[in-house]
């Protein structure tokens, strides 16, 4: 599927722990995207986050404990994270902030952004790209997109 980003297109480029708004104020052929909105969010991994042990439990009358899977913290809050993002993008949409979005982020968050989307948000999703780019300049940002666009 080709892409088109045409001026005032929003671009969400999300992971579990950062999200960026940008807003296309140029065209497909020469994008130009701005921050519009970027949140944050503490999210070490799971072993800093527990410190108890799993849990066992009895398997009845003898004497046999099976372990428990402890907790990734860590993909909880990415999950949590992921669903914030599309409360946001609820609130965005209500207001009239875009007519139309593209999704940028890896496979697993857009599965739980995808999830939580509320209809509004759907029906103005322009294309998604399973891409992690969070960590980019914008310029490498713009390049990269431009080069998927064109497939």
């Amino acid at each position: 599927m080709t892409i088109k980003l045409k001026r005032g297109t929003w671009v969400l480029v999300a992971d579990g722990e950062k999200a960026l708004f940008l807003k296309n104020s140029g065209d497909a052929v020469h994008p130009d995207l701005d921050v519009a909105r970027k949140v944050t969010e503490e999210n070490p991994p799971t072993r800093e986050q527990g410190s108890d042990r799993p849990g066992r439990y009895s398997d009845g009358p003898n004497v046999h404990r099976s372990a428990v899977d402890d907790t990734d913290w860590h993909m909880l809050a990415k999950e949590r994270f992921a669903e914030e993002i599309a409360g946001q993008l609820y609130k965005l949409a209500h207001r009239g902030a875009f007519d139309e979005i593209i999704l940028v982020a890896p496979p697993a968050v857009l599965g739980q952004m995808r999830k939580k989307l509320h209809k509004l948000v759907e029906d103005k999703v322009a294309g998604e790209v399973p891409k992690t780019l969070t960590n980019m300049p914008i310029a490498q940002i713009e390049a990269l997109l431009q080069q998927e666009w064109a497939r």
